[in-house]
């Protein structure tokens, strides 16, 4: 197993640009204002030959109360708690203030092994920040520019040490998508657990809703222990941040997503970057949980943010949080399916579970409601029994016949399947309006069992089959006899 790093310091002092640096992409949010980074993220980082784990953490601020920067300050003290060691930041232009002091002498107590790193050191403006850091008893400062890239061979020579007693850890692959299936598969029965994940690719799930749903809560309760920041604030999670947990047996890695409150209300410039690594993480999941409030369900965010997770087409489950605090039950939950069913038509028969994040009420059915929803999304159905459904589909409710000509439903099969995705043969597809596809696109939910996942119907024409259209002759009139001159 490799060791862990956990990058830590004063707000704005380059961790998080470090953290991307050691991971070579762009994971964490980056920007000038301080205490961007309120979450641990932490990342498979490569750097030459060195494997390790690296955590970002949110900025060492000298607050202890129960504040939302005071409970930041716990969760850092945790990941200085579990890493092997820690690379303490500081700013090489400011130098040492009296903060990083304080923090020294705790990182000194916490964990056995600390390096100093004087970021933003390029150039001769970190000089003088070098010498100080000297004064903080850490051992030999080591200059780096997390921007460039400066110091990183550095770095290098101080962790391989370290590492030499850790085995390399494998970076996860990411999930597979739209897998393209060929005929001979197609031909064949679907093996029940060919889909089922294994240790190698964790089945992805990604929690989305508007701000203050209760999103962190329900994956620290998943965990069972608080390892996401939460409390009363709305907005308080800023990155999309992925755990990794066995989930009643199933490996499986969750991302937890910044709230997505409506376009127009969002002018912050650090909001609309949470959003959008929010909509990144749903490209890369493969299941994806919809947490509504009760209170107050199914708003016009929760619909556009159920129909984008549709349009990417990944496995959609509704969940609907704080259903401890729901008094008559039984009468909201009919309302509540009444609701679903009208409003969301394009995800008619996706499941729908009630939980509580705080109480944990409800987990056993939203795990089963997940697991079912994915093995539909890699649902696989043989060809032949496909054409035999097409011919009682078409036979029930024959096609249009627009201008009078008839379209003719000639072949059908399945060409990919996260999500599943059809080909069907016809004449005239140009001319299929979208009431029949849906038609399709229904029958196939309801006939082989695939409930609320997103479907894809492609339409295709045969072609004309005419070698001789296209191509232009002179026609004589009339047939002449053969007068010796070339003619007719």
């Amino acid at each position: 197993m490799s060791f862990t790093l956990a990058i830590v310091g004063r707000p704005n002092v380059g961790k998080s640009t470090l953290f991307n640096r050691l991971v070579g992409r762009k994971l964490a949010l980056v920007d000038d204002q301080p205490g961007v980074t309120r979450d641990l993220r932490e990342g498979d980082a490569k750097l030459f030959d060195l494997r390790f784990t690296v955590i970002d953490t949110a900025g060492l601020e000298e607050v202890t109360d129960d504040s939302l920067q005071g409970r930041m300050r716990r969760l850092t003290e945790r990941a200085v708690d579990m890493a092997d060691v820690c690379l303490f930041l500081i700013d090489g232009r400011v130098g040492v203030t009296p903060s990083d002091e304080v923090f020294a002498e705790i990182l000194r107590k916490k964990n056995a092994h600390v390096i100093v790193g004087v970021n933003k050191s390029e150039g001769k403006a970190g000089d003088a920040g070098a010498i100080e850091a000297w004064s903080l008893g850490l051992g030999d400062p080591v200059r780096l520019s997390a921007e460039h890239g400066e110091g990183m061979d550095d770095l290098y020579h101080i962790l391989r040490p370290i590492g030499e007693g850790f085995r390399e850890r494998a970076e996860a692959d990411a999930p597979v998508v739209d897998v393209d299936v060929t005929e001979e598969e197609a031909e064949t029965e679907a093996d029940p657990d060919a889909h089922k994940p294994t240790l190698a690719k964790p089945l992805q799930i990604a929690v989305i809703g508007r701000p203050n749903a209760g999103k962190s809560t329900l994956i620290n309760k998943i965990l069972g222990f608080d390892r996401l920041l939460t409390g009363p604030e709305a907005g308080i999670t800023r990155d999309a941040i992925s755990v990794k947990v066995d989930w009643m047996g199933t490996p499986t890695r969750i991302f937890d997503t910044a709230g997505m409150r409506k376009k127009a209300r969002i002018n912050d410039k650090l909001e609309k970057m949470s959003v959008s690594d929010g909509l990144r993480a749903v490209r890369f999941a493969e299941v994806v949980v919809v947490l509504l409030d009760a209170e107050i369900p199914f708003e016009q965010q929760d619909l556009r943010i159920a129909d984008y997770a549709e349009t990417e087409g990944r496995a959609v489950v509704i969940a609907v949080n704080k259903w401890d605090l729901e008094g008559e039950k039984q009468e909201k939950l009919t309302e509540l399916r009444e609701m679903f069913g009208r409003l969301l038509p394009q995800l008619r028969g996706a499941p729908m579970v009630t939980v509580s994040a705080k109480t944990g009420k409800g987990l056993d059915r939203l795990n089963a409601a997940v697991l079912k929803a994915h093995d539909v999304w890699n649902r696989r159905i043989p060809t032949a029994r496909l054409n035999t459904w097409l011919g009682a589909m078409v036979e029930a409710h024959p096609p249009p016949a627009p201008g009078g000509r008839r379209i003719k439903m000639r072949y059908m099969t399945q060409v990919k399947t996260r999500p599943p995705g059809f080909v069907v043969m016809c004449s005239h597809p140009e001319q299929m309006p979208e009431s029949y596809k849906r038609y399709l696109i229904n029958g196939l939910r309801d006939h082989f069992d695939m409930p609320g996942t997103p479907i894809r119907i492609t339409l295709r024409g045969q072609g004309d089959k005419n070698p001789f259209k296209g191509r232009h002759f002179s026609t004589p009139s009339r047939l002449r006899k053969h007068t010796g001159k070339g003619d007719y």
